[in-house]
């Protein structure tokens, strides 16, 4: 076996595609991919499956990562390490819903890759989340808490949503003074029987019967929706109080959901997953007020 393809191998299948391994390796998937099937032609073994997100490990990929990993956290203790953290280096792949990703992490992401320069950051930000599990992505923050799995989970914060409208929107219609006014105006929302998540159900949680007139697989639609003047919907914090044409109707109408915060187990104390774990818990600490209203 030629030991210089295990890098190689480590490095696909931390990244899950030919070409971010080869990024990160400074060199081009195309040798990244001939090395691979040497080592595979070596070992008698397949050791990715093709998918449509890139590689995917087989059983004797998983097998051999468990082997590789411990090889590389041996030469990772050998080599010289800095004391404050400072300095990371590698490709990380963060898997977030839609809203959160866009209205708070790519606000702020910018301030984890000043203190680390080395980092290289996929934010997949969308309606649905990559599998921790399954090694399709290096960090999850998820709308409920994973039940099974070879997972390390914690709460990351809790947040708040709140019924908001446009300000135009309220100059051309009555006050809406209670719940019992709702019946009156345009709701806007989640189009049901195509949730991913059981956890997006906020409508049912208003003290009165509503369904929306306009509705949206995607959170931001949804803000465009409200802010265009077409209605009013419910909005997390993060993004209602970010706009300054919205307005917190009925504040006392409140809806907390939390966030979880999940690492594969074998990949949880990497520098760089944990570089980046660091930094986000300590940026929602410093962000609470825009998650949370005082007093949550």
């Amino acid at each position: 076996m030629n030991w210089s393809d295990l890098p190689v191998f480590l490095a696909v299948a931390r990244s899950g595609q030919l070409a971010r391994a080869a990024t990160a390796l400074k060199t081009d998937a195309t040798t990244v991919g001939r090395r691979i099937r040497r080592l595979e032609r070596e070992l008698g073994e397949r050791l990715f499956e093709q998918s449509a997100l890139g590689q995917t490990l087989t059983p004797a990929g998983i097998a051999l990562l468990a082997r590789v990993e411990k090889m590389a956290e041996i030469a990772g203790a050998i080599a010289p390490l800095s004391t404050d953290g400072e300095g990371v280096q590698g490709s990380i792949r963060v898997s977030v819903s839609e809203g959160f990703g866009s209205w708070f992490l790519a606000r702020h992401i910018g301030g984890l890759l000043t203190r680390h320069p080395g980092l290289e950051i996929d934010l997949v930000a969308n309606s649905g989340f990559l599998s921790p599990s399954r090694r399709e992505t290096d960090v999850a923050v998820l709308l409920a808490r994973p039940r099974r799995g070879p997972l390390i989970v914690r709460k990351l914060t809790d947040y708040t949503l709140h019924l908001y409208a446009a300000s135009r929107y309220l100059e051309e219609h009555d006050d809406i003074r209670d719940p019992a006014a709702l019946h009156r105006h345009p709701l806007i929302g989640y189009i049901s029987d195509i949730l991913y998540a059981p956890e997006l159900r906020y409508l049912e949680e208003l003290p009165v019967a509503a369904s929306p007139r306009l509705r949206s697989t995607s959170i931001n639609a949804q803000h465009q929706m409200v802010a265009s003047g077409n209605g009013l919907g419910i909005l997390p914090r993060f993004i209602g109080s970010n706009d300054p044409t919205l307005v917190n109707i009925l504040p006392e109408l409140s809806i907390q959901r939390s966030f979880w915060l999940v690492t594969h187990r074998e990949t949880h104390g990497f520098p760089h997953v944990t570089a980046f774990r660091n930094w986000l818990v300590s940026l929602v600490g410093e962000k609470r007020e825009l998650l949370c209203a005082k007093g949550e």
